[in-house]
């Protein structure tokens, strides 16, 4: 059995994701932080937030903010969060990890 830091079930659309055994899913390190980071981001309503807002100053606010609590995450390197809004509804955060190195997760508010 392979020994992993981090191990948590996988979660999809608000679902638990199930295996063809109707087990469910685990995702281990790399993607057990990209799904925190993501669930952080959709529990703060900071996306709705940026998204949502028009202004250009307050886009920056937004997009700082979120950066900040990425940022609070410890097993992320400092400095290395980046976010992204692609389109109205999705938005994409980068960081490099301590010990697994990039990360990506995707934020979609459709």
């Amino acid at each position: 059995m392979a020994n992993y830091l981090y191990q948590d079930i996988l979660i999809e659309s608000g679902d638990v994701v199930l295996d063809a055994g109707r087990n469910p899913v685990l995702i281990q390190d790399r993607a057990v932080i990209a799904q925190d980071i993501k669930h952080a981001i959709i529990e703060s309503n900071l996306a709705v937030y940026l998204i949502a807002e028009r202004s250009p100053s307050k886009k920056a606010d937004a997009r700082t903010q979120l950066e900040l609590l990425v940022e609070e995450d410890v097993r992320l390197v400092p400095g290395t969060v980046r976010i992204e809004e692609v389109d109205d509804g999705r938005i994409y955060i980068f960081a490099e990890t301590l010990e697994f190195g990039g990360v990506s997760a995707e934020v979609n508010l459709d």
